[in-house]
């Protein structure tokens, strides 16, 4: 169990929050040979119920994060390969009559996809409860209202430093000031909680933990900070790359108390969410390296071109594309979805011995 402990330790320093062990998965396995379930909930061989869908709608971006994408020489999918909006739409109502209600639209960038406010309205007429978008917010500002009103709820917008020269030497490209002025207009648009990933790097970053800290207590936005994970492009990740969110949680409870949200162990969702305990707002930790959270996993990822894949590190992908354009039903729509799931192993293995990257990159997964 996860315990927060906001009192006065040895000579009245503050003792740190600690992390959940509870989460932690354990080595990927492979599962049962037995055909998967015809009916019911979208369950794997471990009981995992999945009803939450990332779609990733482009594989391509605006920017080049050195924790994703080379700065040079990525080929990006002939337009044709993409899923049409219709084709997206006819797969998600099949997802959501298998039980999905959760549906996050991603990328690469989902923002440099045209009339991505129309596939955002489309989506939201099929009835999830939860739509979001994950985005490096560079388009934000002029599209927020837009999105808002086709009918998406929430945005997460990744920004990986507070100060304007470093942002750019992270993102290689960009404008930090563009970001922020479209977390704002996400903000007024009514796309809230606005939360903040922030992917840290040791030597880069690191040193604005706090700073960050005070950016969520000062805005109300969630900021999450993000283990490194082996899903560059570049293939530069090492286990000593990773920022451990033990540490992180030490740093900040060390400056202002925390204490978990009430209720957020029953939130399958990877963060572990922490508040202050002055009331100044909340940050999460997503321990994906350190503190697996496999065993609760209950995601399924749809890539641009139409692949399935139950597990960001796994490269086993079942073709939608392939079934929609040989002109196959929703019924066989329906089997490959309970086939991806039936397959999914115990855990993604980052920490077993000869575990090994997913070919794709994140930007071609779609996070």
């Amino acid at each position: 169990m996860c315990v927060p402990v906001n009192g006065p330790g040895p000579a009245g320093a503050l003792t740190p929050v600690a992390l959940s062990r509870s989460r932690s998965g354990r080595p990927a396995s492979s599962p049962t040979d037995a055909a998967p379930p015809t009916d019911g909930p979208l369950v794997d061989t471990f009981g995992r119920v999945h009803d939450d869908l990332r779609i990733s709608v482009t594989d391509r971006c605006n920017l080049r994060c050195v924790y994703c994408m080379p700065e040079e020489g990525l080929t990006f999918l002939p337009r044709s390969e993409l899923l049409d909006f219709e084709e997206i739409v006819r797969v998600a109502t099949v997802a959501h009559r298998l039980g999905v209600r959760s549906v996050r639209i991603t990328g690469g960038e989902p923002l440099v996809r045209r009339g991505i406010v129309d596939l955002v309205r489309m989506l939201a007429g099929v009835g999830f409860d939860d739509l979001s978008m994950t985005t490096n917010g560079m388009g934000l500002e002029t599209l927020a209202r837009a999105l808002a009103d086709a009918g998406l709820q929430r945005v997460n917008v990744s920004c990986d430093s507070l100060r304007a020269d470093r942002y750019a030497r992270l993102r290689r490209r960009g404008d930090l000031g563009r970001v922020l002025a479209g977390m704002g207009a996400a903000d007024s648009a009514g796309l809230a909680p606005v939360k903040v990933n922030v992917v840290l790097l040791p030597g880069e970053n690191d040193d604005e933990i706090l700073a960050f800290a005070d950016f969520a207590r000062r805005t109300g936005r969630i900021v999450r900070f993000i283990e490194y994970m082996p899903l560059d492009a570049d293939g530069a990740w090492q286990p000593d790359r990773v920022v451990e969110g033990a540490r992180v949680l030490r740093e900040i409870s060390a400056r202002w108390p925390l204490e978990e949200v009430p209720g957020s162990k029953v939130d399958r969702a990877p963060a572990e969410r922490f508040r202050f305990v002055d009331g100044a707002g909340e940050i999460g930790i997503v321990s994906s390296v350190s503190q697996p959270f496999c065993g609760t996993c209950n995601r399924l990822r749809l890539t641009a071109e139409g692949s399935l894949r139950n597990c960001l590190f796994s490269d086993d992908e079942l073709s939608v594309r392939d079934v929609l354009r040989s002109g196959g039903s929703d019924v066989e729509l329906a089997a490959l979805f309970r086939r991806s799931v039936w397959g999914k192993a115990r855990g993604h293995g980052i920490n077993t011995p000869g575990f090994v990257p997913p070919v794709r990159s994140m930007s071609m997964i779609g996070g």
